[in-house]
């Protein structure tokens, strides 16, 4: 199937590994031309140079902290003017500490609010005078499957992630008298670092994921580029319907019917 994203420019944040990293990667494999964001400069640099050596296509790369303002702001613009235009923004920022409501101070939610929501409010909204002249859009908010269900331990990560989605839904609502659309897309088990951060303490890692994949119909862990795969997709012309949803990808882990 053609995307149609070839010539389309791409941004995308914290893809220096992980899920933005495999978001970038499939993008770029359709022929889209991305541009990464990340505050790692040397992770940074070898991801863009592995994207485009495996893709053939351009690559560029601005560091950037998503936590910190005209960081944000000057990296949406340099993205920007690099080519003219912003056809495709994936919000992605690293998901905030795992722990007990208790155990969560007001610089902890101040951090994980700046982090998982602002950033992504700043950037939709940065990216629009980019995207409303062309007729059209796409922003995509990865966050978390514990919007579906319950997560343990995940107070800070399921607050931002649900007002995410909120937002989403009144961008959507708002913007697609644009020709834009606004998804999220939830992942469950996927296999990337953060994986780590959800199992249970005290108990070997490899027996921990096995443990885990015994709730999920599937059977496994998910790769990251099945879900970039989405991330692709929803970027697409063939995407020009579906907006204001919010997509899970976890196997059949979720138990939840709507």
């Amino acid at each position: 199937m053609n995307l149609g994203l070839k010539g389309k420019v791409a941004v995308v944040l914290a893809a220096s590994k992980g899920l933005g990293k495999a978001s970038a990667l499939a993008l770029a494999a359709e022929g889209a031309k991305v541009i990464i964001g990340s505050r790692n400069t040397t992770k940074l640099n070898a991801a863009a140079k592995e994207i485009s050596t495996q893709t053939g296509s351009e690559v560029h790369c601005i560091p950037v902290d998503v936590v910190d303002a005209k960081q944000l702001t000057d990296f949406i613009s340099k993205a920007g003017n690099i080519y003219g235009s912003i056809d495709i923004l994936v919000n992605n920022a690293g998901g905030p500490p795992f722990g007990k409501f208790e155990n969560f101070d007001d610089a902890s939610w101040q951090q994980a609010f700046e982090q998982n929501m602002l950033s992504f409010a700043r950037t939709s909204r940065l990216v629009l005078p980019f995207m409303k002249p062309t007729g059209g859009g796409r922003i995509i908010n990865i966050i978390s499957g514990s919007v579906k269900s319950v997560l343990a331990n995940s107070v800070l990560s399921t607050a931002m992630r649900m007002a995410v989605v909120g937002t989403a839904k009144m961008l959507a609502d708002e913007l697609g008298i644009y020709g834009i659309t606004v998804n999220n897309i939830a992942p469950g088990l996927i296999l990337t670092d953060r994986i780590k951060h959800t199992l249970p303490q005290g108990i070997d890692p490899e027996e921990a994921i096995k443990e885990k994949t015994k709730s999920i119909p599937l059977g496994r862990i998910g790769k990251p580029e099945e879900f970039a795969a989405l991330v692709a997709f929803l970027s697409s012309a063939q995407a020009a319907y579906i907006s204001g949803t919010t997509i899970q990808i976890d196997g059949g882990a979720s138990r939840a019917i709507l």
